[in-house]
């Protein structure tokens, strides 16, 4: 334990954080309960003699195996998520950065596994989405929109729904890509097809949408069929590398941390061949708001292998090397911890359910991930870049005024669904 107590001695600043060990020796950190959510401070149990150890000696994959594994308890009215963003606040007050590994040799190595994961050959590449999406489809049904949008929403107004909010990001991104009736539009990384029919719904285009997770595209198939659009809206199993033709528009939402830095020169290369001369391409990720740095190992190994979190800076200097020009960046700061908030809400809200489809440690697992995602979002340095590639300037408006005023439209012409309106009128 001493390890452990003489870590959270150092960052503990803020409200009281109170610790029992497995032989019940207790340890407090902190000045006092103020100002904590619950008025009162956490109380924290370790349940094994290892526990202690293992957290303080492995911090990228400690504190969450041991709390998938049981031997870390949040006890009530706290919980894990409570713990998380209670300990990364108190990193960021105490260092203004970021938990993570700690020292030269030891960030030099998870830096070099971090590069060797993100290698993401065709075989990897499909293997890895798999592994992400292809889980139990009702476990998605549990936490996230009605239209499956596994990516941030768009909050303009904290009291909107997630539904709303993810409805708000459609409207946002289909605004910026400047779409005509008629054309021809690549979804690279298409998901569960939502955004794809959304633009097709509102713009009367052809869409061919592309992922690597088998059931994600069947999902999609059957979504295409049951609206009737299956001639203008297809899917495929394929990696976007593969794929062939011209196209007016290419999209990719949350698709850029799945294709490793190694990758990002063919990324670019593949997808200015793709386009038209006067075409657009947009790009929605997960990003850093700071120099190049690594994926930590816990997501490696647990939830996304092979992926990789993208400084701005990479994605201009791969893109310019390949004849992009960047006509406009938007840097989206907090929406992702609002989006993952409410992800957390569900699946807790849905425990008995996952419990029963997997079992507890799957269960413990996925909250850590959205806890720990949220924290990165709220108290780190991640945010998410919109991104709009072209080859001639001329592709898009002088000003970003059509972006404003093509959103504001689209909201307008689509409702929230019902129960949202109800909800906010309570």
């Amino acid at each position: 334990m001493w390890l452990l107590n003489k870590f959270l001695t150092k960052i503990i600043k803020v409200g009281r954080l109170v610790i029992t060990d497995y032989d019940g020796k207790v340890y407090e950190y902190g000045p006092g309960p103020e100002g904590m959510e619950h008025g009162s401070p956490m109380h924290i149990r370790l349940t094994n003699k290892k526990a202690a150890n293992h957290i303080a000696r492995y911090p990228a994959v400690g504190a969450g195996e041991a709390y998938m594994w049981g031997w870390l308890v949040v006890d009530e009215p706290y919980d894990i998520r409570d713990m998380v963003l209670y300990v990364a606040m108190n990193a960021k007050v105490k260092s203004h950065t970021t938990l993570g590994a700690k020292g030269p040799f030891r960030k030099a190595v998870q830096r070099t596994l971090a590069k060797i994961d993100s290698v993401n050959l065709r075989g990897k590449a499909r293997k890895n989405a798999e592994h992400t999406y292809n889980l139990t489809r009702r476990l998605y049904e549990l936490f996230l929109d009605e239209d499956r949008q596994y990516t941030m929403g768009y909050h303009r107004d904290l009291n909107d729904s997630l539904e709303k909010a993810q409805l708000d990001k459609k409207a946002h991104i289909a605004a910026k890509l400047n779409i005509k009736p008629g054309m021809k539009v690549l979804d690279i990384g298409c998901g569960w097809g939502g955004l794809a029919l959304y633009l097709n719904r509102h713009y009367d285009c052809e869409v061919l949408g592309v992922a690597l997770a088998e059931d994600q595209i069947a999902f999609c198939k059957e979504r295409a069929k049951e609206a009737g659009v299956e001639d203008k809206v297809k899917f495929a199993l394929m990696d976007y590398r593969d794929v062939q033709g011209e196209f007016d528009r290419i999209s990719s939402v949350g698709l850029l941390e799945h294709v490793g830095t190694p990758h990002y020169p063919q990324f670019f290369q593949h997808t200015n061949r793709l386009l038209k001369p006067d075409g657009v391409m947009f790009s929605h990720c997960c990003g850093r708001a700071g120099p190049p740095g690594f994926t930590d190992a816990w997501t490696r190994k647990y939830i996304f292998p092979g992926g990789y979190i993208p400084s701005l800076s990479e994605l201009v200097k791969e893109s310019e090397k390949a004849g992009w020009q960047i006509m406009d960046v938007e840097g989206m700061r907090f929406h992702y911890s609002h989006t993952l908030e409410e992800w957390y809400n569900r699946t807790v809200m849905h425990k008995d359910e996952i419990v029963e489809m997997y079992d507890e440690t799957f269960y413990r697992m996925w909250q850590f991930y959205l806890a720990g995602a949220e924290q990165s979002f709220r108290h780190g340095r991640l945010v998410n870049w919109q991104m709009l590639y072209v080859k001639d300037r001329a592709a898009i408006p002088m000003t970003r005024d059509y972006m404003y005023e093509e959103s504001e439209r689209l909201r307008e012409s689509e409702e929230p669904p019902a129960w949202h309106l109800a909800q906010a009128a309570e």
